[in-house]
């Protein structure tokens, strides 16, 4: 059971990154994988909440060994053969008059996600494929589910939690979201300020025969030698570029003294 360590844990559902082509799409969900005591089994529990507001629940034990083994749910399956192929794939068939009806994949991607692939057919004979992507998280929703299991209504208190759950992850999803505006917004102005650092420096460096006055705009150009000349003559005025190897910039020189490009 080494192997499944990475497996064991609770698992919060990206409806928006999931592909399903077969049975009720969620807005909210939870796959718990956890390990019995003095057992070699995995319990897994599924949670959904659809976007009808309805919770579904699905509860199963498998034994990982690679061996055929009697399903608990007779309804489903008669029977069920998991195997951990490594540290990041377990895969479960599921047996129903010795035919296989179903095959999950359980992956654990390179980012750290779960990754659940379903595979079976419909009623109508055709197949189909269901991708759902999981993160770790700490909590878990209060409903359980899985497209094939039973209705369960929701109750008050448990409705009360998951609207509580679901304004907590909004809210705190809207002040990260701001934090990183903000984070983008301070990284752009470090990177203006470098920028106008590193112009002001090549101004401060080149040829000044007069004073510069606030707010006034100047022509950076690039002599010859290849050193650095500030005029008051625009290219348009020196004509065919001027006695200059080339313009550079306009700038505008601003009250803490440091210089910026003029639009």
């Amino acid at each position: 059971m080494v192997q499944a360590y990475n497996f064991l844990a609770s698992w919060q559902l990206f409806p928006e990154r999931c592909v399903f082509e077969f049975g009720a799409h969620p807005k909210s969900g939870n796959y718990k994988i956890e390990s019995i005591i003095n057992k070699d089994d995995l319990q897994i529990s599924i949670n959904w909440v659809t976007l009808d507001n309805e919770a579904f629940y699905s509860q199963y034990t498998i034994r990982p060994d690679g061996e055929l083994h009697p399903f608990e749910n007779q309804g489903l399956a008669d029977s069920a053969q998991a195997t951990i192929v490594n540290s990041s794939n377990i895969t479960i068939y599921f047996i129903k008059q010795e035919e296989e009806m179903l095959s999950i994949v359980m992956e654990i991607m390179p980012n750290g996600y779960l990754k659940i692939t379903q595979k079976g057919t419909k009623p109508d004979s055709t197949p189909y494929t269901n991708i759902e992507i999981y993160h770790k998280q700490l909590s878990v929703l209060p409903y359980a589910s899985s497209v094939g299991s039973v209705a369960v209504r929701p109750t008050e208190e448990g409705m009360i939690k998951h609207k509580a759950l679901q304004a907590m992850e909004e809210q705190t999803d809207m002040h990260l979201n701001q934090i990183k505006e903000q984070i983008e917004l301070l990284a752009r102005q470090a990177q203006e300020i470098r920028k106008r650092r590193e112009l002001s420096l090549m101004i401060y460096n080149a040829r000044l025969s007069f004073q510069p006055v606030i707010g006034q705009v100047y022509h950076l150009y690039q002599k010859q030698d290849d050193s650095y000349l500030l005029s008051l003559v625009s290219p348009q005025e020196w004509g065919n570029g001027g006695p200059f190897k080339q313009y550079v910039s306009s700038v505008k020189l601003l009250a803490d003294h440091t210089w910026m490009e003029a639009s």
